[in-house]
């Protein structure tokens, strides 16, 4: 049986901390995913991504946010795998792709579904070395929560609406 799943990471540490661009040297401290098959949602800790690996294993697509170019290359040296193999529908570079710009989930999420995120991402790694881990939890499934709502809104009337930059116009980008 396949499944689709959205999914999040958070880390703890930055590219502040570790250079920019340096996949690598960030940490995982949490994973975030919603399984459509299970209609459930998970958080595995950074000694649980056997777990998730194999929830991933199941997926004919992974869905996200920004996935392309942070999740999955961060994810990449934690599983035995290449999840850049998997299909995925990510949702940034689908906008980034037709639009030509980049918009924050924050942002997106506020314009199409009235709602927004409860923390910035670079607050994560703060929550994480103050022992804060059900806030991080509760930030990261947020973010999947958000995610999900997005591509299935996407999914069923076609397209999303794209704020712009200077500009109380909304632009409707088909999907």
């Amino acid at each position: 049986m396949t499944d689709k799943i959205v999914l999040d990471i958070e880390t703890k540490n930055t590219f502040a901390d570790v250079g920019k661009d340096n996949f690598d040297a960030l940490e995982i401290s949490l994973v975030g995913a919603y399984s459509y098959n299970q209609n459930k949602y998970f958080c595995f800790n950074e000694n649980q991504l056997d777990e998730f690996a194999q929830l991933c294993q199941s997926a004919n697509l992974l869905i996200g946010f920004s996935i392309n170019r942070f999740d999955l290359p961060v994810l990449k040296k934690y599983l035995t795998f290449d999840l850049f193999n998997m299909a995925n529908f990510d949702i940034l570079d689908k906008i980034e792709t037709i639009t030509g710009q980049r918009v924050g989930l924050n942002a997106l999420a506020k314009t199409n579904l009235g709602i927004g995120k409860t923390g910035h991402s670079l607050a994560a790694p703060h929550l994480y070395h103050k022992g804060q881990i059900e806030e991080l939890k509760n930030y990261c499934l947020n973010d999947v929560k958000i995610t999900k709502e997005l591509y299935e809104l996407a999914l069923k009337q076609g397209y999303l609406l794209v704020p712009q930059k200077n500009s109380h116009e909304s632009l409707r980008v088909e999907l």
